[in-house]
């Protein structure tokens, strides 16, 4: 059994399991063992009830005692018990599980596992998970796996299917060197790919990550380098000298650019009248004014009569974008001819716009995946824009700049990453940096708090819903039982509803919903169809909401520095004061420590450098950091030493043998091989 043999081949996949597992992109045997977990349960000795401390996850053994009581608020019902131990008591609570009173009996012992909270001066537990003692004894030591699911996709049969996969696997011969995996303490892939499924301990978990993510920035790295060597001779063969009409918006725009805005836009201007073609990072803190210079870049591209292409990641962030530029092209008289492309549209929009862009009566076109659809064909594209950039992996890249002959690129990015790291992640692009927000933006006004904050929270919200504003609530969960102690956004979403006035509108959005139904969710929430919108880290781009101007992100301390910087930047763009409520739902001081750098700047940098200091190896058990790049278990932030290390061996590797021509280096020059000729270095 390889890589590339099917998963039904696996007994007890047929084709309706093999379905669910496409949906999480599982064709292949390849796939199944490349698909990591997202986390691990680890299941310690029970604590006595005086032993737990608040805010931390622990399992306690103790007795029901007293009735379960039962009340219900609107469309939510309450379990309220207490339980005992001969040193104490925790009083339960569980929303919408009424079947909890059928599985209990007062008198018995059970197992409760959650996160005990302090409330009026006892001791609480919301959402615990129960076990039976017996039940509980066998998990206790083992690191279960936990992977990202689909509905109908259990957890079981995953963790089954990737056993099945190993036991029956035969490992290629590993493609990296000896001398690589001596100098970066690395172990051999085949173990680290069984000890990331099922680890017998944390260190061997560890271990695995170490050399798995190793791979991935190692291999990321070496095609970066070749891709390099290519764009350094590509002749600018559509070069932009005529810039009168940007010159002319730069006039009539209602304001000044910064100083940093017109570095960029100077950089920029150079890269299309130069000799070389462009392929340029503008790295630019959220409100720092980076569509302005994509507009501008794509003006110089159409008034010299070729055609740009703009990708944004969200169709509402697409349409947004379109809007923008089709008033500014009335408002100013501009020669711009933009179309929208989206995948939502209808096959006979589609072909009218398909039309367009052939025939060159479309010189801008904006959109998202839909752009490098086999059917778009362009007339003579000449600059591919793509915006929030962490969310288009390479290939996405490749693929929408192959739709001409070495076009020039332009990349953006509002994730602040340190510029140490930006120059190594996006190696074969020039970086620019827009490090100056505009004078007139009004600073966000933030606060760190514990959970007891949450009720004057609510009222605070509720005042900003009266007086016409819109409200993000952050969970970085989805489902319930995900995650002991972590708030998720399905059963907050309906707690709001009992805590927040029934005038107030709600609504949860999540990575898991149908993309029409997200879409739909978006749109109503950008046209103030809804006032509070509960939502996991999808919202971190895809949206521009001028009039939301409060953001409460719970379990903060779960989240990245840089990350939590990125999604308060969802609020702040209007008019208004606004405001970010970070709650850390541990309560452990340190978080508190941590959270506090966001009190003290909302300079994106500063934080990105800040988060970077305080990474140790980070809490593997806790959600991935930043999602940059197609990573899928390296973390930029997380693992920023490792990502060094990596680009030392390839620097070394490549000074010794470019060609790999070193018997050494044969499986790796056989793994790379592979891989470059799946790619087309013209449009990397």
């Amino acid at each position: 059994m390889d890589a590339k043999t099917q998963i039904t081949e696996l007994k007890g996949i047929g084709e309706k399991t093999a379905k669910l597992f496409r949906k999480v992109e599982i064709g292949t045997v390849g796939d199944l063992l490349r698909y990591y977990p997202r986390d691990y349960e680890e299941f310690k000795e029970p604590v006595a009830i005086s032993d737990c401390k608040a805010g931390e996850l622990c399992s306690l053994r103790a007795c029901l005692v007293g009735n379960i009581t039962v009340k219900k608020v609107r469309n939510l019902t309450i379990l309220n018990f207490a339980v005992k131990d001969a040193g104490g008591q925790v009083f339960m609570t569980y929303f919408n599980m009424p079947y909890v009173k059928n599985i209990l009996k007062r008198g018995l012992f059970y197992i409760f596992r959650g996160v005990v909270h302090e409330k009026n001066g006892r001791l609480v537990m919301e959402q615990a998970k129960i076990f039976r003692p017996e039940e509980y004894f066998k998990l206790t030591g083992i690191l279960q796996p936990r992977y990202s699911l689909t509905a109908g996709l259990t957890n079981h049969a995953v963790s089954k299917a990737v056993r099945q996969a190993l036991s029956l696997y035969e490992f290629p011969p590993d493609y990296l060197p000896e001398w690589v995996k001596g100098e970066a303490g690395l172990a051999d892939y085949g173990k680290a790919v069984e000890d990331i499924h099922f680890p017998p301990d944390r260190e061997h978990m560890l271990a695995a990550r170490r050399r798995l993510a190793f791979d991935e920035f190692f291999l990321f790295l070496l095609m970066l380098r070749k891709c390099r060597e290519h764009n350094e001779v590509l002749e600018n063969r559509m070069p932009m000298p005529d810039d009168t009409q940007a010159g002319r918006l730069l006039g009539l725009l209602p304001y000044e650019l910064t100083g940093a805005q017109k570095k960029v836009w100077g950089e920029i201007r150079a890269d299309l009248q130069g000799e070389k073609v462009m392929n340029r990072l503008v790295q630019g803190d959220v409100g720092s004014g980076k569509t302005i210079l994509a507009f501008l870049s794509l003006l110089l591209c159409v008034s010299n009569g070729y055609q740009g292409a703009l990708m944004a990641p969200t169709e509402v962030l697409a349409a947004q974008h379109y809007e923008s530029m089709a008033a500014m092209t009335e408002t100013y008289g501009l020669p711009f001819r933009p179309a929208l492309l989206t995948g939502s549209m209808t096959a006979k929009e589609k072909r009218r716009i398909y039309e367009g862009i052939l025939c060159g009566t479309v010189n801008v076109v904006i959109g998202t995946h839909a752009l490098i659809q086999e059917r778009v064909e362009y007339r003579n594209l000449a600059l591919v824009i793509t915006d929030e950039q962490h969310r288009f992996g390479v290939r996405q890249r490749e693929r929408l700049a192959g739709k001409g002959e070495d076009v020039h690129v332009m990349v953006m990015s509002a994730t602040p990453i340190p510029r140490t790291l930006a120059i190594i992640l996006y190696g074969d692009l020039d970086l620019s940096v827009v490090d100056e927000l505009p004078a007139d933006r009004l600073p966000i006004k933030n606060c760190v708090v514990g959970t007891e904050y949450r009720e004057k929270a609510y009222r605070f919200i509720t005042k900003e819903v009266e007086a016409g504003r819109q409200v993000y609530v952050i969970c970085p969960m989805v489902e319930e039982g995900e995650l002991e102690g972590v708030e998720n956004v399905t059963s907050y979403t309906e707690k709001l509803r009992s805590v927040l006035p029934p005038e107030i509108r709600l609504a949860c959005l999540h990575g898991q919903m149908r993309p029409a139904d997200k879409n739909r969710v978006m749109e109503e929430y950008a046209a103030h169809a809804i006032d509070v919108l509960v939502s996991t880290t999808v919202i971190e781009v895809g949206i521009n909401v001028p009039n939301a101007t409060v953001m409460m992100i719970e379990n903060a301390e779960r989240f990245g520095l840089a990350q939590l910087h990125q999604l308060r930047g969802r609020v702040g763009r209007g008019e208004h004061q606004s405001y970010c409520i970070f709650i850390n739902g541990s309560g452990k001081p340190q978080a508190f420590d941590r959270l506090d750098i966001l009190n003290h700047s909302n300079d994106g940098f500063y934080i990105a450098e800040e988060d970077l200091k305080l990474r140790g190896p980070g809490d593997l058990f806790g959600i991935r950091q930043s999602g940059l790049m197609d990573f899928k278990i390296g973390d930029v932030y997380q693992d920023a030493g490792l990502l060094r290390e990596a680009q030392r061996c390839v620097t070394r590797l490549l000074e010794e043998d470019a060609d790999l021509e070193k018997p050494e280096h044969k499986e790796l020059s056989v793994y790379v091989g592979q891989a470059l000729g799946e790619t087309d270095f013209r449009t990397i």
